[in-house]
């Protein structure tokens, strides 16, 4: 007998339906007699309490995992050991730690002891605090202050300090800087022929020349905005594949990396820009004077909100994807259940590839939509061309 494709979509969706209700519910206990005796009674009670203490201190330790794979911090951490044993041991590396506050100070990330200690340098106290991972100054005792909203009122130092994402930015630079180095030199050695992992990476290189440069700026103004376009690319690529490793990086979900990427194409847009641009932006041809006068402001506002758009989706997606995705992997070690924990398994290892191709079609939509302002910044006027013709 013969099964349609339809009533097996329809037997799988049903059981999907019912596995949530089946791993996620509770025992019902409706039935269970009560105890006679007040001892047992007092006995449960104490072992419910204890069990609901262990889950909260669980789910806090899996918000905490999280929250750190999520934020910025100043030492890199790779993984840890000993915990059940009481005697918890960190495998990672400190970082350089520098602070102005009333001059000078350097010192190791190792001082701080993952944040459980206070660090003191030339007479001043620093701890880290863990709620947002951020320095602050504090007494010998490292207390923070706060305020009726729980907000830290602590002063924070200048921060200049060598953090886990400026690693990753360092080492992204590295190795951009020598693959196109030496896709530069095997041009030039092969004549015109990439060689070694430059063959990779060369139908990418075309690509962006000839389906985002030259059909959104032009091929007359394309090749000043080459630069920009393939470091842009290539710098959001390999942070966003660095960000799928266990090392823990988010780069591109900190909105002060994407914030500085998005003020770097405004203001090649704004520098670069023809006369034609700012015409249309501040005196706007064909409309009546008055709507010209009313459209001026807007329009302005206009070329700040188009790299803050670019700062908030790459933000927001990445930070979005592994928020999702980190929770998925907690969801493995809160189901009880011998079916939760594979599923939970499976959804975060077709997530993970979903990701691959979010982390290159976020830096294909950046490039591309900086290639469109970078256009419209070039863009001559329609009239001077027909005048040409």
């Amino acid at each position: 007998m013969l099964i349609s494709r339809k009533t097996i979509q329809l037997f799988i969706a049903t059981i999907f339906a019912v596995l949530p209700v089946v791993t996620f519910a509770n025992a019902d206990t409706s039935h269970v007699a009560k105890p006679a005796h007040s001892e047992v009674v007092n006995h449960e009670n104490t072992t419910t309490k204890e069990v609901v203490s262990e889950e909260m201190k669980a789910q806090e330790e899996r918000a905490e995992f999280i929250q750190h794979h999520l934020l910025d911090s100043h030492d890199f951490h790779l993984f840890s050991y000993g915990k059940e044993t009481g005697h918890e041991t960190h495998i990672g590396f400190p970082l350089p730690v520098i602070l102005w506050e009333d001059g000078l100070h350097f010192f190791m990330s190792s001082e701080f002891h993952h944040g459980e200690a206070v660090a003191e340098s030339n007479g001043k106290y620093f701890k880290i605090n863990h709620h947002d991972g951020m320095i602050y100054n504090t007494d010998a005792k490292g207390t923070f202050n706060v305020d009726e909203k729980h907000h830290t009122t602590n002063t924070k130092p200048i921060d200049f300090s060598i953090t886990k994402s400026i690693v990753m930015i360092l080492i992204v630079a590295l190795l951009m800087f020598m693959i196109f180095r030496n896709l530069g030199k095997s041009y030039s050695k092969n004549g015109g022929i990439a060689t070694g992992v430059g063959r990779f990476f060369e139908p990418l290189v075309l690509y962006i020349r000839d389906e985002i440069a030259i059909p959104n700026i032009g091929e007359k103004h394309y090749k000043k905005y080459m630069s920009h376009l393939l470091t842009v690319f290539f710098f959001i690529w390999f942070l966003n594949m660095f960000g799928l490793t266990p090392l823990g990086v988010n780069v591109t979900g900190n909105i002060a990396i994407t914030a500085s990427l998005a003020i770097i194409t405004y203001l090649i847009t704004t520098f670069t820009a023809n006369g034609n641009y700012w015409g249309h932006i501040f005196w706007m041809p064909g409309v009546p004077v008055p709507m010209k006068i009313i459209l001026a402001p807007i329009e302005f506002l206009g070329t700040i909100i188009k790299p803050f758009s670019l700062m908030i989706r790459l933000y927001a997606n990445m930070l979005a994807g592994h928020v999702v995705l980190m929770s998925i992997i907690a969801l493995m070690y809160t189901f009880s259940s011998p079916i939760g924990s594979p599923l939970s398994f499976v959804l975060a290892f077709v997530l993970s590839i979903l990701e691959i191709l979010v982390a290159l079609l976020q830096a294909y939509i950046f490039t591309m939509l900086t290639a469109l302002y970078f256009g419209a910044a070039k863009e001559e006027h329609h009239h001077d061309e027909e005048a040409h013709h």
